[in-house]
């Protein structure tokens, strides 16, 4: 599959999935919150199958996860929960990639 069409849908399934979770949540602008939240989930999906690295895809999904993830982390002063989402999402996204987006 197309680098760019894997990035797309993987975006948009992961940016889904994350506002999914914070849906019971409350919020101060739960508007702002979800979009900012899609927002990221999108390019962290949307960028690992692009990045090329002399690394496994996993381990490029990790680190574009936790690099996309941390200003949203040290703004919202929300670590683990932001963090491990990014992480984890990257490294299914990039072991997805480098199976799928070749």
């Amino acid at each position: 599959m197309n680098p760019m069409l894997f990035g797309l849908l993987a975006g948009l399934v992961f940016g889904v999935a994350d506002v999914a979770l914070m849906l019971p949540m409350t919020f101060p602008d739960k508007k702002t919150a979800l979009l900012g939240a899609f927002l990221s989930r999108f390019a962290i999906g949307f960028l690992i199958p692009l990045v090329k690295m002399p690394i496994p895809g996993w381990a490029v999904g990790g680190l574009v996860g936790l690099l996309v993830s941390l200003p949203d982390a040290v703004i919202t002063r929300a670590y683990a929960p932001i963090l491990g989402t990014g992480l984890i999402g990257g490294l299914i996204i990039g072991l997805e990639a480098s199976r799928w987006a070749v």
